[in-house]
């Protein structure tokens, strides 16, 4: 599955970055994204990194084919204004990921928090979050 192509990422022009970057998605610069003070608004920083943890989240267990992911949570702290492209990450260690994949196999369900940040193009960390991600298999659904 294509994170960019559901059609809300896809309306607010969310783009996959490069792989070699380090980095998940991106949200292109542009003043459709700035609030009231012309810094990126607080609700496009969350779309990205709810967006990205998505991303993150197919990488780890493929196309999305075999399961089914629901955001239950997301929590997030805004720590300096953003302004220009911005970037989502994740610092999810491979340790969590594998235990994951061994929960899913063995209960066919789990809670997943990924940790993700949101940097500008200077790698300023603008918001940084946890969006909790419950997973089933599709034999469980």
């Amino acid at each position: 599955m294509d994170i960019t192509q559901i059609p809300f990422n896809h309306l607010i022009g969310l783009q996959a970055a490069a792989p070699e970057s380090g980095f998940l998605l991106s949200l292109p610069a542009g003043t459709q994204y700035t609030n009231h003070l012309g810094t990126v608004h607080g609700s496009a920083l969350l779309a990205l990194a709810e967006a990205g943890s998505g991303a993150f989240l197919m990488q780890q267990f493929g196309d999305g084919a075999g399961f089914i992911p629901v955001v239950r949570k997301l929590e997030a702290r805004f720590r300096k204004p953003a302004s220009g492209q911005v970037f989502a990450r994740s610092l999810t260690q491979a340790e969590d990921v594998q235990r994951w994949k061994t929960e899913l196999a063995s209960r066919g369900r789990l809670s997943a928090g990924i940790f993700m940040e949101v940097v500008d193009s200077k790698e300023v960390v603008v918001l940084s979050a946890t969006v909790e991600w419950f997973v089933t298999t599709k034999a469980e659904a």
